[in-house]
């Protein structure tokens, strides 16, 4: 056994909280998501955030999918935000350039910072109370599905990039796998 390091283990985790997200916007998609596990959600709401401006020919969109310990707030929209978990990457002049880029973090569903989850009322309870355990066993396909939504929703039809890594990198290749030409890159 070597000296202890001093390496430095701390994350973008360290200084993030649970409060709630200034920025996140809301859709709710009416139709139902059949689920590739079986079953369906007779609706889906989606949380996300936004950094940037959408060129008029949307083809400056670039979408950040997160990590399982990740949410929408993926960086800070002002000097008085909150800290995001990838700071150091998106925002005016960093390399996912908010100044030239139009940028989308979804919070995954059955995540539980804003979109459809386990926290949600359960439609097939009589008292309202939330899914909790009995919320349907998802897929990355699944979560792919409803960012499909959202890019269709904000009239997106071809990402600039579809960016991310641990669990985001899965909802990478899973875009580039169930839609080959919705990306022009794609980086996981």
């Amino acid at each position: 056994m070597g000296e202890p390091s001093n390496e430095d283990l701390s994350s973008t985790d360290d200084v993030r909280t649970d409060a709630p997200l200034a920025h996140a916007k809301y859709v709710t998609f009416d139709q139902q998501l059949p689920l590739e596990r079986g079953g369906e959600l007779p609706e889906v709401r989606c949380c996300y955030e936004t950094w940037g401006t959408l060129n008029d020919d949307a083809s400056n969109a670039v979408l950040v999918c997160h990590a399982v310990s990740g949410d929408s707030h993926a960086a800070r929209h002002d000097a008085g935000d909150q800290p995001g978990w990838w700071d150091g990457l998106i925002g005016p002049g960093l390399p996912i350039d908010t100044d030239r880029l139009f940028v989308v973090c979804p919070n995954v569903l059955g995540g539980c910072r804003g979109s459809t989850g386990p926290g949600d009322a359960d439609p097939t309870s009589t008292d309202g109370k939330p899914y909790g355990a009995n919320f349907p066993r998802i897929t990355i396909g699944d979560v792919v599905e409803v960012q499909k939504r959202l890019a269709d929703h904000l009239g997106i039809k071809r990402w600039r990039a579809v960016v991310g890594g641990s669990l985001g990198g899965h909802q990478v290749l899973q875009w580039i796998n169930r839609y080959p030409d919705a990306a022009k890159t794609c980086i996981a």
